[in-house]
């Protein structure tokens, strides 16, 4: 128990010590006091209190020695420690470690980005040379420009691979589609042909019929209506004479279209005829003998059948002939370009029905012939004709073929393209089969002369023979590091601006995240991590803070790294966005979609500025897009991974890590709901009052939130030692410890232990200033108050106020000082709202608010909010912020009236 009692005794006193270094070091005062040579009290407090606490234990306990010298050992390597920092200077260093991180910053940057102006040659090409140079050795040297001319000539005579065009395909068949249900419809509107049986009026009559002209059609019919006057043997083809006399046959032509019914389809040409005869102008196309052949046909069948079905035949024979008019007439009106291979082909409208189809048949098995062995670009027209000519010979009827060969025509087109791959892949072969063309170099063979100017090749032969001499260009390396100070110098500005408070590992984190870009083209990576740069910046140090340094890179980089203008744009617009969305986001399935945005813009801007600017086809165009967009998807997820490792190493919060840490079913939360319940249920009144005043204030709602939940935790180390854990139950400190020294060092410890338990928790080092920082260094006035009237009983008590006060730190952010007020709020407004439950009364919203005001001028006038950075007027306004939730959770009810119970009705009945 001895031994405990002592390592519990040096472990507060070494707690004490680092605490007390720790505001020191806050204040600035520490380094003054350790290089103030003249005053060594300080340092000697170390050592002279460990060894009175080891004296003391010593004389206690005489047997045990071990554990004394092992503390011994431990105090001097800790007190050597010290001293080895003074004497070193380490000191100094830790004084201006602000200005040693930006001079690592630009040493760094200007190192990496200005990577090419160290160990550069000092002879180029058109320089001259100081002295004359020969080769030290016979030598066999690659002629670069030779060998690069020869190759390139290969290149260019490898022929190109070509592939098809599936859309060009498809255009074509379109296209040919297109014409063909043209042709349909045209052939739709004359009708179907023949017209007639065959057997009775052969095709080549009825095609005569369908198409004579007016005048023609007239002279049939009068050759019909003489031929009644004479036998019908004198109209046969076979006989020699073709005159027609006599007026019998005419009129008994009319006299039996007379007597035949009257039916519709016989009106028109029994009118049609009687207005020929009427005419008596006489045409004379006997001669022609497709006249002759068809008045003989059409004769003849006459005599083999009855005058009615004759007459049913002339209809037939008219309606044919109008719809062949009216299809014509159709055909002439059609206006496109395709169209005009059937538009000045009549062959269309004469084929018959069976022959059409076959055509269209045949049509298409060419046309998908010639279209799957492939038309290149630049074939002559001749050479395409020709084709098509071949493939039409096949075609019956022969009447078709030019119409074929027109449809074809008109719709085939080129519909091979470049194989860009292959076409690619087949000149890298055809260049690697170019052997390198060697020069003989032999030894003491001049190689320059002195104020000759280089040329290519000499400078090559020097590089061969290493006779180059390579030095620092100091101008240019300056000029760098002047660009680099510079774009430093407007992030020291912007971060002030912005009053973003950084500590040297977020400076140093930050310039690690940006010396991974240039890093990475320095290796030769186009693809390098502007998407990850972005996120994690953005996360990390909010939107403004990530696009400054993205900005910067995208000024800085093009200034002497190689680096394509593109790939530098589409990085940087991702970055950017990254930057922007990225504190946004609540959870790691946010941030994932963020990923595929980032990638998204980064393809984008890729392919448009590409398509600008690049004259590559656009399938490689489009391919470079899709990799520059999977590699900034890759880079989110890498930006992901890394982000968790991060936090932990440089000690940082996000909002999802804070949202992590507010949830309930957090181990230490668990334990405080369950432990400590009535501080739990004040610790969630408390961090209402504080979230509603940081989101008016603009400050961090979800640090705010997460530290509240963390403030009060160590008040798990006695909870009935608060009261508002007690349930109603007795007060421990006017029951067992009736003191009020030691019970303020009980309500002291909670923060003591608070911060041990968050340690032991890995709980950030933002979320631990909410422990201490929430009693600042306030007075507990209740015990001290306590203590001060038992002095007055006893004068030999005296009453420091150091025992009753917390040790600090006070509030060194808006954040703990707003729920420094929120804590201290809380327990008045649920007071008053108690003494209002009790009296009956609802409190007024001017009683609220004017105790309100009391309790924050109280934490003002008591210098806790110096170092917040919070406004008289902001307190102001979080006293009515708190007033307003207050009101939300003691709101009015109705008054329900009072029910009586069945037994009460029953005894008044």
């Amino acid at each position: 128990m001895k031994h405990q009692r002592f390592l519990q005794s040096l472990n507060q006193q070494l707690t004490h010590w680092r605490r007390h270094y720790k505001v020191l070091r806050r204040k600035g005062k520490l380094l003054r006091v350790v290089n103030d040579r003249s005053d060594r009290s300080h340092l000697g407090k170390f050592p002279r209190t460990a060894i009175e606490n080891i004296l003391m234990y010593v004389s206690n306990n005489h047997e045990s020695s071990h554990q004394p010298g092992i503390v011994l050992r431990s105090i001097a390597k800790a007190v050597n420690h010290e001293q080895l920092m003074d004497t070193t200077g380490l000191s100094w260093v830790h004084k201006n470690r602000s200005s040693a991180i930006l001079a690592i910053a630009v040493v760094s940057l200007t190192g990496v980005i200005g990577y090419k102006f160290y160990n550069q040659p000092q002879l180029r090409v058109g320089t001259v040379a100081p002295q004359t140079i020969k080769a030290p050795r016979t030598s066999q040297i690659e002629d670069t420009k030779k060998t690069a001319a020869r190759r390139q000539v290969a290149s260019n005579n490898s022929l190109p691979i070509l592939m098809i065009d599936e859309k060009i395909n498809q255009q074509i068949e379109r296209n040919l589609q297109q014409l063909l249900d043209e042709s349909d419809r045209l052939r739709a509107i004359a009708g179907s042909f023949p017209f007639f049986d065959t057997l009775d009026l052969p095709v080549a009559s009825q095609l005569y019929l369908r198409t004579c002209t007016a005048e023609e059609w007239k002279n049939i019919l009068l050759a019909l209506e003489k031929s009644r006057q004479k036998p019908v043997g004198l109209l046969l083809p076979n006989q020699k004479s073709n005159s027609t006399t006599g007026q019998e046959a005419s009129k008994k032509l009319s006299s039996s279209l007379q007597s035949s019914p009257k039916s519709g389809s016989l009106n028109t040409p029994k009118v049609s005829i009687k207005l020929l005869l009427e005419n008596k102008k006489s045409v004379n196309d006997s001669q022609k003998p497709e006249f002759i052949q068809v008045v003989a046909e059409l004769e003849t069948y006459r005599m083999r059948n009855s005058e009615q079905q004759f007459a049913l035949l002339i209809a037939q024979i008219l309606q044919a002939r109008q719809k062949y008019e009216l299809a014509q007439k159709q055909l002439l009106q059609l206006e496109t370009n395709k169209s005009a291979a059937i538009k000045q082909e009549d062959i269309l409208l004469d084929l018959s029905d069976a022959d059409w189809a076959t055509t269209q048949t045949l049509i298409r098995d060419i046309a998908q012939r010639i279209v799957t062995q492939g038309i290149p670009y630049g074939l002559p027209a001749n050479a395409l004709k020709d084709t098509v000519g071949l493939q039409v010979q096949t075609l019956e009827p022969q009447e078709a073929q030019p119409l074929a060969t027109k449809v074809l025509l008109a719709v085939l087109q080129p519909n091979l393209k470049k194989d860009e791959a292959k076409t690619q892949e087949q000149a890298k072969k055809a260049v690697q089969k170019v052997s390198p063309i060697l020069v003989e170099v032999k030894q003491n063979q001049v190689i320059v002369t002195k104020g000759q100017k280089i040329t290519e090749w000499n400078l090559q032969v020097l590089e061969h023979y290493q006779l180059n001499y390579r030095a620092t260009n100091w101008p240019e390396l300056i000029k760098v590091t002047g660009i680099v100070t510079t774009a430093i110098g407007i992030f020291v500005i912007t971060e002030r601006r912005l009053k973003t408070q950084l500590r040297q590992r977020d400076r140093l984190l930050i310039l690690l995240l940006t010396l991974s870009t240039p890093g990475m083209v320095t290796m030769g990576v186009i693809h390098t991590t502007w998407s990850a740069i972005g996120l994690l910046l953005g996360s990390f140090y909010g939107p403004a803070l990530g696009a400054t340094v993205v900005g910067l890179m995208l000024l800085v980089l093009p200034v002497s790294m190689e680096i394509s203008k593109i790939a530098l744009i589409a990085g940087a617009a991702g970055g950017i966005v990254g930057c922007c969305m990225a504190k946004r986001l609540r959870s790691r399935e946010e941030l994932a979609l963020l990923g595929l945005a980032i990638a998204s813009t980064q393809g984008g801007i890729y392919l448009i500025l590409s398509l600008l600017w690049s004259s590559a086809s656009w399938y490689i165009l489009l391919q470079e897009a899709a990799l520059f967009a999977l590699s900034g998807l890759a880079w989110s997820i890498v930006a992901l991974g890394l982000s968790p490792y991060l936090e932990k190493l440089f000690d940082l919060v996000t909002p999802i890590r804070l949202a992590e840490l507010a949830n309930p079913n957090r181990p230490l939360l668990k334990r405080l709901a369950t432990e400590a319940p009535g501080t739990f249920q004040h610790t969630l009144f408390v961090a209402t009052l504080a979230e509603a005043a940081a989101k008016q204030l603009g400050c961090d709602v979800e640090l705010v939130r997460a530290g509240t939940l963390y403030h009060d935790i160590g008040k798990m180390h006695d909870p009935l030692g608060f009261i508002e854990n007690q349930m109603g139950g007795p007060n421990k400190h006017d029951t067992e410890i009736k003191d009020p020294w030691k019970s303020a060092e009980i309500i002291k410890k909670h923060v003591n232990e608070g911060l041990v338990m968050a340690r032991e928790h890995l709980l950030p080092t933002a979320i631990q200033a909410f422990i201490p920082e929430h009693q600042g260094t306030m007075l507990i006035a209740y015990f001290h108050h306590q203590a001060q009237q038992m002095a007055k009983e006893d004068p030999s008590l005296i009453v420091d106020d150091a025992d009753f006060r917390y040790d600090g730190p006070i509030p060194q952010s808006r954040e703990t000082a707003i729920v420094m007020l929120a804590d201290s709020c809380e327990a008045a407004l649920r007071t008053l709202q108690a003494s209002t439950k009790s009296s009956q009364k609802d409190a007024s919203t001017e009683q609220a608010l004017t105790m309100v005001n009391n309790i924050l001028r109280a934490r003002w006038q008591d210098n806790q909010l110096v170092d917040s950075g919070l406004t008289r007027e902001e307190v102001t306004k979080i006293a009515h912020i708190f007033v307003e939730v207050w009101q939300q959770f003691h709101h009015k009810r109705i008054a329900y009236p009072k029910l009586k119970t069945s037994n009460e009705k029953i005894s008044q009945g």
